[in-house]
């Protein structure tokens, strides 16, 4: 079966003929903005953490989807429970009349949310640009404010709210003006606070570099929310230092401000919780809202947004929800990945998987001096690439090599981080050991290549 084979090229190189017919008919049907060189991939079907090409290639695939994929390619039980729902309806405004599905994803999700406040209340929508700016609609209404501060390197989507809360303009080239009231602060990267600096010291320079928005941007009291990746995604795969989340919920919290959990790709058991957040509830910093996505749906489109009661119902009737929000087959998708995550326990395969291949690229780390940093939670990981150690400076052209070399030995890779230096880890959470090693292998094998 593919979801237990190995990769294999068997074209010698990539893409084969029938892929290059295929993409030659995508440059002429399709805009020039999504017909990329660098993934001559054409899918054919997908099992588990495995992709197959229409002519026969074979790929263990570490992109997932870009998290889209925790739960794996075709999960059958996934595929069956669509079809079950199909043959009853596709399609049912939720804003006009009710589906059981919609009702029962919600109460799934406020028994799983780790949000601030007793009883919660969920909605769906389609993407994660869609569950970003929703977030923020909430916020404001709960709130009555209209400024919303975001951070550097954040990725929060393409829409023109998301692309404004977007760190990297390259995702909004061209495609202004964007909307007022939107701030930016530091994010917290620590492999790059300044030299000589201790965390605790570096955490209090991020958090003073945020407090001085309030006197030098937006007051505090015009504030709705900050938003903030407890992962962050595109960024580079940083995590928010835990103690700077403390903080920056007491800011909220003395404020009055919203702190809205961006969880679309860290969350669904991709970082050894259900949401990442639960690490933050823990420490007594909980989100006031949390909006997901990905690989909530197992691959259908659709996203979530969740908060306490008081903060959902602030919404006022007509601004929220939409023709396909929560859409019967999404749900069905949703509902049974849920029941699945739960009962296979997929933040435990997060763990293990996140364990063995942390250890395995922290040796990779000590071996190469072109290996700045390892870093994530659980089974969500970055390495990033320098030039050497010591400069840190980062390295694009080292990664870009490392992608396309690997592809041609059948493991897919992505890279991440505000220069493109950063080699994200998503794969599938129910990758096999052997291909778990295998593609260990390949990567290393791959460094050495281009070394």
């Amino acid at each position: 079966m593919l979801r237990d084979s190995l990769p294999e090229i068997v074209t010698g190189s990539v893409p084969g003929a029938k892929a290059k017919a295929l993409l030659d008919r995508r440059d002429e049907a399709v805009p020039k903005g999504l017909c990329g060189s660098n993934y001559p991939i054409c899918m054919a079907r997908g099992e588990g953490a495995m992709l197959e090409d229409v002519d026969g290639n074979r790929f263990l695939d570490w992109i997932g989807g870009v998290g889209v994929l925790n739960i794996g390619y075709s999960r059958p039980e996934v595929v069956e429970a669509v079809k079950v729902q199909a043959e009853k309806y596709f399609h049912g405004i939720f804003n006009v009349y009710v589906h059981e599905g919609y009702v029962k994803l919600a109460e799934m999700f406020n028994e799983t949310v780790p949000c601030k406040g007793k009883k919660m209340k969920t909605y769906f929508a389609n993407s994660g640009a869609e569950a970003d700016e929703n977030a923020i609609k909430i916020a404001k209404a709960y709130t009555g404010r209209d400024n919303i501060i975001c951070f550097s390197g954040a990725f929060h989507g393409r829409t023109n709210l998301t692309m404004a809360l977007t760190a990297k303009k390259a995702y909004a080239l061209g495609m202004g003006p964007f909307p007022s009231g939107i701030y930016r602060a530091e994010y917290p990267y620590l492999y790059r606070a300044p030299k000589g600096y201790s965390e605790e010291e570096a955490i209090q320079y991020y958090i003073d570099k945020l407090l001085k928005l309030f006197d030098e941007a937006a007051p505090a009291s015009d504030v709705a929310a900050i938003i903030i990746e407890p992962l962050q995604g595109e960024g580079g795969f940083i995590p928010a230092p835990i103690e700077f989340v403390k903080k920056l919920r007491k800011i909220c919290d003395d404020n009055g401000i919203m702190l809205i959990a961006d969880e679309v790709q860290c969350g669904n058991c991709r970082t050894g919780k259900y949401f990442t957040s639960e690490y933050w509830k823990e420490a007594g910093a909980a989100p006031d809202i949390i909006a997901t996505a990905k690989s909530m749906g197992a691959g259908v489109p659709i996203s979530a947004i969740s908060a306490r009661e008081e903060v959902m119902d602030a919404a006022p009737a007509g601004t929220i929800g939409g023709t396909y929000c929560g859409n019967p087959l999404a749900c069905a998708a949703a509902i049974k990945t849920m029941e699945i995550m739960k009962e296979e326990d997929y933040c435990a395969k997060s763990l293990h998987i996140g364990s063995v291949v942390r250890k395995a690229f922290e040796k990779m780390k000590e071996k190469y001096d072109i290996i700045g940093d390892v870093r994530g939670i659980g089974g969500m990981l970055g390495v990033e690439f320098v030039k050497d150690k010591e400069s840190k400076e980062p390295n694009p052209e080292f990664v870009s090599k490392l992608v396309q070399t690997a592809l041609q030995k059948g493991l897919l890779l992505e890279n991440a981080g505000s220069c493109g230096n950063v080699i994200r880890f998503l794969a599938p959470l129910c990758m096999t050991e052997e291909q778990m090693e295998t593609g260990l292998k390949i990567f290393e094998e791959s460094i050495l290549s281009n070394l």
